[in-house]
């Protein structure tokens, strides 16, 4: 896929998800095979950039290209002049969140509350296109509710203003992330635009990444909560998407392997944060990556608990060191 100036190593994206894709996982996805990555969502309101929450955010510093911020924000101008300071500090596309539906954002008439007003989503697209000279890309979802689906008309609005792609989770806001996401409204989208389409919602396997993919005709896959604990999910769908039986082979992880990839994004985490913040920040990743491991209740039970760095890698060294007990004994 192309966006811009820039091509793809394949059609895989992570989402961005405020509070999980840090600059730790989102080079951790990237390894596991995710061929285009964004950094978590941040408000278009410079006011809010001098927490210590936001500057981590903003750090894309030794990232490879294309380096890609999302923008939140209601305010035409306020969220042109967030995109330019972005751009300002080696941003390379700009992707607008119009699919957000925590209602701490849609309340301040950001994310998903701006598709009910296609007036205001033109004029906010129209004004960040200008504001700078690198790609901007669009996030949304099929609309605010069953009966005000949209995704259609704002799409047209989005390729008339000069977004070079545009990513769809196949829910509206009223459906949060409840019920199945559903792929027929991403194919009416790709059947009317020209632009590249990326389809998001429920993509949490090979099978379903090619199944969305031969229903929509979408141009790339976005995938979020299923790379939760899961980061390789990203390169078990590469694998089966290019019908390489040999990596198909090796996309799961065996145990030593798992073992190193959490070992290294702990030690990854510490260092972007700090160890008091890495290591609360650390205990969700944990959790996840134990979620459907029948033998880490245990493990997961203690890990979250610790309050040091040395803590978290010896119980996680620990587990791994009984896991390969138990499978040298059998």
């Amino acid at each position: 896929m192309r966006i811009g100036p820039y091509n793809f190593d394949n059609t895989l994206a992570l989402a961005p998800m405020a509070g999980v894709t840090d600059k730790p996982f989102r080079q951790l996805c990237r390894r596991m095979g995710a061929g285009m990555v964004a950094g978590e969502m941040i408000s278009a309101d410079t006011r809010l950039w001098k927490s210590a929450k936001t500057r981590r955010r903003l750090d894309h510093s030794g990232e490879p290209e294309p380096r890609i911020v999302q923008i939140a924000g209601g305010d035409p101008e306020m969220v042109a002049n967030a995109a330019r300071l972005n751009v300002e500090c080696g941003a390379q596309i700009v992707d607008i969140n119009m699919g957000c539906p925590a209602k701490k954002v849609c309340n301040k008439v950001a994310g998903s509350a701006l598709l009910r007003d296609e007036d205001h989503v033109k004029r906010i697209l129209d004004c960040v296109v200008r504001a700078v000279d690198v790609p901007v890309t669009l996030k949304i979802r099929t609309g605010w509710s069953q009966n005000e689906k949209n995704c259609v008309r704002v799409a047209k609005i989005a390729e008339q203003a000069g977004i070079q792609a545009l990513a769809i989770h196949g829910r509206t806001r009223a459906c949060m992330f409840r019920g199945q996401a559903e792929y027929d409204s991403i194919a009416d989208v790709k059947r009317v635009v020209s632009i590249p389409i990326i389809a998001n919602g429920d993509i949490d396997s090979a099978q379903r990444a090619r199944d969305v993919l031969q229903h929509t005709g979408a141009d790339a896959l976005m995938i979020g909560r299923a790379a939760q604990g899961r980061p390789w999910v990203f390169r078990e769908i590469a694998a089966t998407l290019s019908q390489d039986t040999k990596f198909s082979k090796s996309a799961i992880p065996t145990n030593a392997e798992l073992r190193d990839i959490m070992l290294t994004h702990l030690d990854e985490l510490y260092r972007f944060y700090g160890e008091q913040v890495g290591v609360r920040v650390a205990r969700k990743h944990l959790g996840w990556y134990c979620r459907n491991r029948k033998d880490a209740s245990t493990y997961r039970a203690n890990v979250v608990r610790v309050e040091t760095a040395d803590q978290q890698m010896q119980l996680t060294r620990n587990y791994f060191e009984r896991v390969d007990d138990r499978a040298s004994a059998a």
